[in-house]
């Protein structure tokens, strides 16, 4: 083995059972791992123990509780098992993504001598606020939250300026941005498929799609609203939902009692057969309004769909000049997509893979593996990383300790 190759343990909990985000994220930064000569290790929750080796390295699933209410999430939830665990596989980097159930981890790499980061998948204060609390309220709660958790970590990793923010607002000095990424392969525009377009919205329709877990921190609902909206304006619009969750039930009886045209697939399985419905749609809606980073608008765009964000979220800084950004209202997300087929459809097609083309899971690997101060081999520096991010920072002053 490589002097320089490091045992990266990884822990996350919430990865939904089939797909998501974070499950994404996780798999592509483990292969990327891999490409660079390093040992990552997966521990997720699951329903039963298991053990193998996959493209990503090592997974290793062990018995976890469902939260009820949540659509599937499984936890973490027998600490000495999972320490004992961690002590058996003896890591070189702890690489954690769960801020609250999991943050005790960083104690124990402390502990160990251990150099551990965590990576912030959302805003403390923004899941706050679509649960309910108050503005002032959520604030306070998610700092000191977070000062624990950045007391508790060497590092912190941010994907985006809008997580980073409140971690500056509490003046911690461990932040460090790595942007994610889209796998520029597999999602393009040439996934198009007109017979699948025609067959959801006839030939001269609007089809908008909304990727997204159905839960109350998305806020899917918003996509409902938008596309009531458009229909009361006189266009011809429908909407296919791909994704499941708590809410699904509820929202497929708003569309019926609202008489609205909207098709809820549930979880898409065929990872082609979804990319080409991101690339037959006019138009993505992101309406989460606590996303620090939205992989699935960022794949839409790869698609050459442009996206209609929630402005409250991260993704205006993601989506750039490729979409539009609209208030957290269905009418403000009707008024975003028109603006957005006003242009003419090459050029916002072109415009959102150019976009999503700065994106690739090169560049995340790199900004990742400088996080951790891990070293690529020259095994992978032979296959040169993508294209960069403008505004990346992968990487703060003083090393890990």
């Amino acid at each position: 083995m490589n002097d320089a190759s490091l045992r990266i343990v990884r822990l996350a909990n919430f990865v939904a059972p089939a797909s998501g985000g974070l499950r994404t994220a996780l798999r592509e930064l483990g292969k990327g791992y891999r490409a660079a000569g390093h040992r990552p290790v997966l521990i997720v929750p699951g329903e039963r123990e298991s053990d193998e080796e996959t493209e990503q390295g090592r997974v290793i699933t062990l018995p976890g509780p469902l939260l009820p209410g949540t659509g599937g999430y499984r936890v973490l939830t027998d600490r000495r098992r999972v320490a004992a665990l961690l002590h058996d596989l003896a890591p070189d980097r702890l690489e954690v993504s769960d801020r609250t159930t999991l943050r005790w981890t960083g104690r124990w790499a402390r502990r160990a001598r251990v150099p551990a980061v965590m990576v912030s998948h959302e805003t403390a204060d923004g899941v706050l606020r679509t649960w309910g609390l108050p503005e002032p309220a959520a604030r306070r709660a998610a700092d000191a939250l977070n000062v624990r958790t950045a007391r508790t970590y060497a590092r912190v990793v941010c994907t985006t300026e809008f997580a980073e923010r409140e971690f500056v607002r509490i003046g911690a000095r461990n932040v460090v941005r790595a942007p994610l990424g889209v796998d520029l392969v597999e999602r393009h525009p040439a996934l198009h498929d007109a017979g699948l377009r025609a067959h959801h919205a006839g030939e001269d329709g609007t089809l908008l799609v909304m990727c997204s877990r159905l839960s109350l921190e998305k806020r899917p609902g918003t996509a409902l609203d938008a596309l009531e909206a458009l229909r009361l304006r006189g266009r011809r619009a429908v909407l296919v939902v791909a994704g499941d969750g708590p809410l699904r039930a509820r929202l497929e009886q708003r569309a019926r009692e609202r008489n609205l045209p909207v098709t809820f697939l549930g979880h898409v399985r065929d990872r082609r057969l979804l990319g080409s419905l991101q690339a037959s749609a006019d138009v993505c809606l992101a309406p989460g309004p606590a996303e620090t980073f939205g992989l699935a608008a960022l794949e839409a765009m790869a698609c050459g769909t442009p996206v209609v964000a929630s402005a409250s979220s991260a993704l205006p800084e993601v989506i750039g000049a490729a979409g539009a950004v609209a208030e957290d209202r269905g009418a403000a997300f009707a008024d975003a997509v028109e603006l957005l087929l006003d242009r003419a459809e090459p050029d916002r097609r072109a415009t959102a893979r150019a976009r999503a083309e700065c994106f690739g899971w090169g560049t995340a690997v790199a900004a990742f593996l400088a996080a951790h101060d891990a070293p690529v081999t020259a095994r992978a520096a032979a296959a040169p990383f993508d294209g960069g991010v403008a505004g990346a920072r992968p990487v703060v002053s003083g090393g890990l300790s």
